[in-house]
């Protein structure tokens, strides 16, 4: 039994089968099965009950999980504590889309050069399913919104974004939730905090979403409210990146709109390498750079 095995173990629990655990592993799915074999073959008990395409721990794999997830992670504060001073090795960060295209661009072109001995693994997620990711070690930090909402994170502030509305571009001005009435929401996947904050803004006026599409990508959410289809809350740092920005009205939600995006991460994993990305970003949060959009009249 080593760490490989263990790692391979925890992520087919997690993952809730071989073929999602052999896409995040990056292994072809014969070699997680002959691992789990391997390993159950050494123990001398059945890990998982197999029930068609379905694994369902046994009593005996439970209990390895917990001590997998102990082990795996003394192993990483183990690798932390004994790394030299220098920023190196690998440096596993999940951020917001948002925050991967209009921020981070500049930012880790400029750790590379500080520190090209730094191998960068950059993965987007929504802010809940990157504090997910967080939890089970998947990566070493994280940027997400404010609140985190876990006080055993360390954070440090990264960036002021301004949310805003976008709809088409002949919508009405938007001052509040009741000049939406129970229009569409264009969003991405439950767990994303700028959602989160819309729905919670949207909700003040007693109202709900008519329904919610959801979108895989920023492009998807811009060109459909330009259609007409429905209305989206997003950074307007994001609207600053295109060159021929499609027609649509822009609704600034003032002070609700204000948000802090911050590096997150638990102390266990503060490597060199880690720690040398968040002074990076400064005592405090970095000022919105964006190019200015107008407001809809």
């Amino acid at each position: 039994m080593d760490l490989a095995a263990l790692e391979i173990f925890r992520t087919v629990v997690e993952a809730g089968g071989i073929t999602r655990a052999a896409e995040r592993l990056h292994r072809v799915q014969s070699n997680v099965t002959t691992r789990i074999r391997q390993l159950e073959q050494s123990l001398g008990v059945d890990l998982f009950v197999r029930d068609g395409r379905r694994m369902v721990l046994t009593p005996a794999g439970k209990t390895l999980y917990e001590y997998a997830c102990r082990i795996l992670k003394l192993s990483d504060e183990a690798r932390h504590a004994v790394q030299p001073a220098r920023p190196h090795g690998r440096l596993r960060i999940a951020s917001m889309e948002s925050t991967a295209a209009s921020r981070l661009p500049n930012v880790l072109a400029a750790y590379h050069r500080a520190w090209p001995d730094v191998e960068l693994e950059l993965v987007t997620l929504p802010t809940r399913q990157a504090l997910d990711a967080l939890r089970r070690f998947d990566v070493d930090c994280a940027f997400v919104a404010e609140p985190v909402g876990d006080p055993d994170l360390l954070t440090r502030p990264g960036f002021e974004e301004e949310l805003v509305i976008i709809a088409s571009a002949g919508h009405p001005p938007i001052t509040g939730p009741a000049d939406l009435g129970h229009t569409t929401l264009l969003a991405f996947e439950t767990g994303c905090n700028y959602r989160s904050r819309f729905e919670q803004w949207y909700g003040q006026g007693g109202q709900a979403p008519r329904r919610v599409i959801q979108l895989g990508s920023y492009h998807a959410i811009v060109t459909c409210a330009a259609a007409g289809i429905g209305v989206a809350i997003m950074p307007r740092s994001v609207l600053a990146l295109y060159r021929n920005l499609p027609q649509i009205s822009i609704h600034p939600l003032g002070e609700a709109g204000r948000v802090t995006t911050v590096l997150a991460w638990y102390p266990s994993m503060g490597s060199a390498a880690l720690l040398a990305l968040a002074d990076m970003l400064g005592e405090g949060a970095l000022p919105a750079d964006a190019a200015q959009i107008p407001a809809a009249a």
